[in-house]
């Protein structure tokens, strides 16, 4: 895929994409017949996948605004963006920070056509979309690099976006490659698939994903901690996404099936 290839063309309709699964579970409307196959199979195995979807989304949220409100950090990338469902990142870091800079990255052309009508951001700020592949972390920084000073701290988000990578095709390689090329006082904000909390549900999950041509990854713990190792972790650290600075307090909330985290790079 390129970012001149026609975006009407190179939707796929015949097989479902996890932006627009996860579309789905959100209640949007952007999504097709094949995509709400797989959400309502998903669904039917584990009643908790809508929930834990909308945990995400309100995580983001959260720590977005602790990264421009608490850290005053003004430039956020995005990877892995999926369609947009409001309010996005971009509203949240220019409602704390009118002057923000977001650059969001995804490789569907769905959402680069939504992306497109959709993010509108403040007239002091910067909202850029960039067609890029995640896997591709050295042109994702070339290109991001036009729109934000990367020699000034970043908050890196890779939202729900590392399950979709497995070891062996390189998750860890192009986390480290993003978070280095990142000046002192960056963050990586990032949610992830476990099986800590519900084992045979999601293992049942990755199954159907499966079956529909989409790879998935649930990873432990320690697994997580991995991606964060050199960092300072914000607190309450690697915790359930319905956890992380829950307004129902840390244990308030039934944790999900996903850990979310931010760290701190010094």
């Amino acid at each position: 895929m390129t970012g001149t290839e026609p975006a009407a063309q190179a939707i796929d309709t015949t097989r479902p994409h996890p932006a627009r699964v996860y579309d789905w579970f959100l209640g949007g409307k952007d999504n097709y017949p094949v995509d709400e196959q797989l959400g309502r199979q998903i669904a039917a195995i584990d009643g908790g996948a809508p929930r834990a979807a909308l945990a995400n989304r309100a995580f983001m949220r959260r720590a977005t605004r602790a990264l421009a409100g608490d850290l005053g950090i003004r430039q956020f990338l995005d990877i892995g963006t999926g369609i947009p469902t409001e309010p996005n990142l971009h509203q949240i870091a220019q409602s704390v920070t009118p002057d923000a800079r977001v650059v969001y990255v995804d490789n569907d052309p769905i959402v680069l056509a939504h992306a497109h009508a959709l993010l509108r951001g403040t007239p002091q700020g910067v909202t850029e979309y960039l067609q890029a592949d995640a896997r591709d972390p050295g042109a994702i920084l070339e290109q991001a690099s036009r729109v934000l000073d990367l020699g000034r701290p970043v908050a890196l988000s890779l939202i729900a976006l590392l399950h979709f990578v497995a070891d062996e095709d390189g998750a860890h390689e192009l986390v480290r490659t993003l978070v280095d090329a990142l000046a002192p006082g960056s963050c990586l904000v990032l949610s992830m698939m476990t099986a800590d909390f519900e084992p045979e549900n999601v293992r049942r999950g990755i199954a159907a994903y499966a079956a529909g041509g989409v790879t998935l990854v649930a990873r432990s713990r320690a697994e997580v901690g991995v991606f964060l190792e050199g960092l300072q972790l914000l607190p309450p650290g690697i915790e359930s996404v319905a956890r992380w600075r829950s307004e129902d307090g840390p244990d308030g909330a039934a944790p999900v099936s996903l850990y979310g985290a931010v760290g701190l790079k010094r």
